[in-house]
């Protein structure tokens, strides 16, 4: 069954291949159509529309869909194009000429960004939470492991004296700022394109408001061009942000697998997280964390894929954007499974000790031992240099008892601060009013 369907059928290799996997994806929309079409009906009967009797029927079926659809079993029958095709078929099975009022000053066109638009937010909301709860967690082994140094490195060359609390704790309030950026894309996802129709509106009198009410909408989008133009947009600005995420917890990946090798072997994991060899009976393989980085990366190319399918599109739908709802969902199918294996995984980190007595992390303070001959009053110009000097006679004496003080360094963290900036992000969206607190 197709909405547009005219008596004149379509040849069954151009119907495959312009329905594509909409089937599979559409379980997902479901309960979204159905909710937005209860208000839609709704909004008829208020503007006289709709009969009284006629809206009871209408939210009777749309009440037994909800049902349906909300079973793990629920697929689109094959018949359909779409969960659309399927709400309004079995409305009119149902209830006859009642069903087809249904499309009523609609289109599918705006029908199905409704539908992904309370998708999108949903979905954000919820990978907002499973971001903050990864990051609650780094806070937490971050603040176990405070007063356990490691070397930091730039250039891959030995630096300064860094810590795991230092070093997880940056991570941690890295995903403060992809909070925010998701909190953002949920603004745009946030707004009602209902009644926008084909995306030229329509004759009928209907109510935009109340259905931006009904639905729980944050605002209405207002123009009807511009309701449409959110269909693969909101898409990539959503898939922008998830990237963004996914960035993150590649790079925190990629540096668990360089600390886990044995030229560096700055922590390991129990045996039940890592893999083996076919040929090599000693190796433990970091192939989880090699995964979540690739997967982490392969989400930039996502966003990019998206931008090349809207780039010179002319105004107004095309069957184009079919292809970024996949592209969308799967992106988030894959942010949330690498947030979930993250968290089990890192759980199960075991840091060294006592890495920096090793001779060659010896240099690592040279910087601290310089800043206290600037603290004795030498110029810093003068104090680097007579280092430089001391390090190539072989002079040098590392001092190792100098103390870090400052906010963020690894004598003190700012634990406390971090964690008031990741609850701003997740409830406001910003860091608004936390400069001023101690």
């Amino acid at each position: 069954m197709k909405l547009w369907e005219k008596g004149i059928s379509t040849e069954a290799s151009i119907e495959n291949f312009t329905v594509g996997n909409d089937r599979h994806y559409d379980r997902y929309l479901a309960i979204y159509d159905v909710k937005a079409s209860a208000a839609h009906a709704r909004m008829l009967h208020k503007c006289g529309f709709l009969e009284l009797l006629e809206l009871n029927q209408l939210l009777e079926g749309l009440s037994e869909l909800e049902e349906q659809v909300a079973l793990a079993d629920f697929s689109i029958p094959e018949s359909f194009e779409d969960i659309h095709s399927y709400i309004e078929y079995y409305l009119t099975d149902k209830f006859g000429s009642v069903g087809k009022k249904i499309h009523t000053a609609r289109s599918r066109n705006d029908q199905v960004i409704t539908a992904l638009q309370l998708y999108v937010t949903d979905s954000l909301e919820q990978l907002i939470e499973g971001t903050a709860g990864f990051a609650r967690l780094l806070l937490e082994i971050s603040e176990k492991h405070r007063d356990i140094l490691m070397p930091g490195y730039t250039h891959l060359q030995v630096a300064m004296p860094s810590s795991f609390g230092l070093w997880l704790s940056a991570y941690a309030e890295t995903l403060c700022d992809d909070i925010v950026a998701l909190k953002a894309a949920a603004v745009v996802s946030n707004q009602n394109p209902l009644g926008s129709a084909a995306g030229y509106g329509s004759n009928f009198g209907i109510d935009r408001l109340l259905t931006t009410e009904l639905i729980g909408f944050e605002v209405v989008k207002v123009n009807s061009i511009a309701s449409q133009m959110l269909r693969g947009r909101m898409e990539r600005i959503a898939v922008n942000a998830i990237a963004q995420l996914g960035a993150t917890l590649s790079k925190l990946a990629g540096d668990i697998c360089l600390y886990m090798g044995q030229d560096f072997g700055f922590l390991s994991f129990d045996d039940e997280i890592t893999t083996g060899s076919s040929i090599m009976p000693h190796k433990k393989n970091p192939d989880v964390f090699e995964l979540i980085r690739a997967k982490g990366n392969a989400l930039q190319g996502v966003s990019v894929q998206i931008s090349t399918i809207l780039t010179n599109l002319p105004t107004g739908y095309h069957r184009d954007l079919q292809l970024t709802k996949p592209m969308l969902m799967d992106s988030f199918f894959t942010i949330e499974e690498l947030l979930s294996i993250f968290s089990f995984s890192l759980s199960k980190m075991t840091p060294s000790k006592a890495l920096l007595e090793q001779e060659k992390y010896t240099y690592l303070w040279s910087v601290d031992t310089l800043n206290t001959m600037v603290s004795s009053g030498m110029p810093f110009r003068d104090a680097y240099k007579k280092m430089a000097e001391d390090i190539a006679t072989n002079n040098y004496v590392p001092n190792k008892e100098a103390a870090h003080t400052h906010l963020g360094s690894i004598g003190n963290l700012g634990l406390d601060l971090i964690s008031k900036k990741l609850e701003a992000a997740v409830q406001r969206g910003n860091y608004s009013g936390l400069s001023s607190e101690k």
